[in-house]
């Protein structure tokens, strides 16, 4: 499905050019040896925990690549790796909060662009409206960008949150990841009418159903939407249609709710082998391009891993000086307690 109208002008935005269509090849390579080098990075005690995105590389590298960083602003959940990648943030900052070095990450979210990691279900959405009405206010044309999951689709803030971003035309896109599973409970058991897109009807937000494993269909959806909001259209609802090759998270076992079968069946067609083919029909790269890329990949993954395993831990008394502006007399005596006996201060 496709509601959302054309720019102003009847066209949309002009096609990638060669340069650019290799630089996306390369942060979905560069996003594919990160994800899979975090899952080993867990097993090995080097993170506690990390929730993979293997798969849909294509979803968070197009939506993300839209961005314009100098104006825009994104709203994670906890599964936007690709996503900030995309957009320049230090990987070695970003991953800090799967390390849980330091309460939102490292990464400095007013300069990166990128809120700091979402870990409560839909929870970004909200954050995402209110920032991007704080932009019509301002007579900003900077647009918010939300992530979520067809699984956080239910939730009650989803409704909340797109209701009130089209009573106020906040310039917001909601980029939904439907890969096809909520946590265990899979997207037709749980989405009612089958497509959180269409529900945009009810609220009256264009929506777009997209092939979230199709990058160049990705990033035209969304400069698309991006468009549509920089205009003083309101928002608009993006669900890219992708698949979650591993696990919800790596404390999760996909096989106690799905066979190797329905994986291989439901995945498809790989999006990185799928996007390769395509650059190598259409001769803007060779194997000569691929192997580079793949070599730089490797490298950047294991930069990231020494950086991270250089992270010392944070002095534990921070956990006391982010709670409230004037600390509270309870604070202050758990502050005095916790260094008494850590401390021995």
């Amino acid at each position: 499905m496709d509601t959302l109208p054309l720019p102003a002008g009847g066209s949309a935005a002009a096609p990638p050019a060669p340069d650019e269509l290799r630089e996306l090849y390369s942060l979905m390579a560069a996003v594919r040896h990160l994800d899979v080098a975090a899952v080993a990075w867990q097993r090995q005690g080097i993170i506690p925990g990390y929730a993979p995105e293997l798969g849909q590389e294509a979803a968070q590298v197009g939506s993300a690549y839209a961005v314009d960083t100098a104006r825009d602003f994104v709203f994670p959940t906890y599964r936007e790796t690709g996503v900030a990648r995309a957009m320049g943030v230090n990987m070695v900052e970003y991953m800090s909060t799967h390390k849980a070095t330091w309460h939102g990450g490292l990464y400095d979210p007013r300069k990166s662009r990128l809120a700091p990691i979402q870990a409560v279900v839909a929870g970004s959405v909200l954050h995402a409206v209110g920032w991007a009405h704080g932009q019509t206010l301002d007579g900003s044309d900077a647009v918010a960008m939300t992530y979520l999951g067809d699984g956080a689709s239910s939730q009650g803030d989803v409704h909340e949150a797109m209701n009130f971003a089209a009573l106020l035309k906040a310039p917001v896109v909601f980029f939904v990841q439907n890969n096809g599973w909520a946590i265990s409970l899979s997207s037709e058991r749980q989405v009612a009418g089958g497509s959180v897109a269409a529900r945009g009807a009810g609220y009256g937000i264009p929506g777009v159903q997209v092939d979230g494993n199709d990058v160049l269909a990705v990033l035209g959806a969304t400069r698309r939407a991006f468009a549509h909001c920089r205009t003083g259209n309101g928002p608009v609802i993006i669900e890219a249609m992708t698949y979650r090759r591993g696990p919800h998270s790596t404390s999760d076992d996909p096989g106690r709710y799905r066979s190797l079968d329905e994986e291989r069946e439901g995945a498809g067609e790989d999006p990185l082998h799928r996007f390769r083919q395509q650059l190598l029909a259409d001769g803007v790269a060779d194997e000569g391009f691929f192997a580079r890329t793949e070599a730089s990949a490797v490298a950047e993954a294991e930069k990231i891993r020494e950086g991270l395993q250089a992270l010392g831990p944070r002095p534990g008394r921070e956990m006391f000086d982010l709670v409230f502006q004037e600390a509270t007399p309870t604070l202050q005596s758990q502050a005095a307690s916790w260094r008494e006996e850590s401390e021995h201060v």
